[in-house]
């Protein structure tokens, strides 16, 4: 039925063994019991693998099997909640084998393949019409926690530990890993959001993975603020909120960067941390 790519989940660790070597298995149940055929070549993530399908009435659609942890375990919940407004459309869901049967989008066409004044704009539309979506009690509320590193300077730790002590966080459900990549070209509409990883809290704590995609386009600080203005007003976002959590989410990266040398991603995290800090 498939053939999982080699390499596949070993970001997930040693535990994700057992179920990668169980995707076959999986992919070959779930097209069982949706009726379905394999239209195309496997796709995957860094958690999850898509097959594209036809339904048995023809029509397109994409199994998605996905590693399920913390912040994948509400993702159909998200979803039915979105309800296909900006967002993938869940056409039907296996708990048991983390199977997701989602509408068929245009994979090799997202907002990174965009202008970045084109890219800011959509996004900016998806953030206001998801504003008004609470956050169910199921999904994971936000929990202020940074760790130490002797390679970050005391003032930018005690400083994120600040903003996590003092900015009270609101239950609007937000889609922490919301960027660039992860909104598709679609039928439906233009662009649909992919992929949510559902957070209850505020719409503000979204903004750091849009300013750490397509980092390279940035003209320095000044190119980082200009985007960083350019989304907030775009997404009607309280500017002094989005400043301290992306200040917050730039130290606890920068330091989890560092554990996993990841040296590149860790140069990022350190420079949107040392232009967004309280001053």
């Amino acid at each position: 039925m498939i053939t999982v790519p080699e390499g596949f989940g070993e970001v997930l660790g040693d535990r994700a063994d057992e179920w990668v070597a169980s995707l076959p298995k999986l992919a070959t149940k779930a097209c069982s019991r949706w009726r379905l055929t394999p239209d195309g070549p496997l796709l995957n993530g860094m958690c999850a693998v898509v097959l594209p399908v036809r339904r048995a009435d023809g029509h397109p659609a994409a199994l998605k099997i996905t590693w399920v942890g913390d912040e994948t375990e509400n993702e159909p919940l998200a979803l039915r909640l979105y309800d296909g407004e900006g967002a993938v459309r869940l056409l039907d869901h296996d708990e048991e084998l983390g199977a997701l049967l989602l509408e068929r989008l245009d994979h090799t066409h997202s907002l990174n393949d965009e202008p970045i004044e084109k890219a800011v704009e959509v996004i900016g539309s998806l953030l206001r019409r998801h504003r008004d979506l609470e956050a169910p009690a199921e999904v994971r509320r936000f929990e202020g926690k940074v760790r130490e590193h002797p390679a970050i300077p005391r003032k930018m730790l005690d400083a994120a530990r600040d903003v996590a002590d003092t900015r009270s966080m609101g239950s609007t459900l937000v889609n922490e890993d919301l960027h660039y990549e992860n909104v598709l070209r679609g039928d439906r509409e233009p662009w649909l959001m992919i992929d949510p990883k559902p957070l209850s809290g505020d719409r503000e704590y979204s903004m750091i993975p849009l300013l750490w995609n397509r980092f390279e386009e940035l003209d320095g600080r000044r190119g980082l603020n200009d985007r960083f203005l350019a989304l907030c007003d775009a997404g009607e976002l309280d500017v002094a909120k989005a400043r301290d959590w992306t200040f917050y989410r730039a130290v606890v990266n920068w330091v989890w960067c560092l554990e996993e040398n990841l040296s590149d991603l860790a140069v990022i995290c350190a420079e949107i941390a040392g232009w967004s800090i309280r001053t």
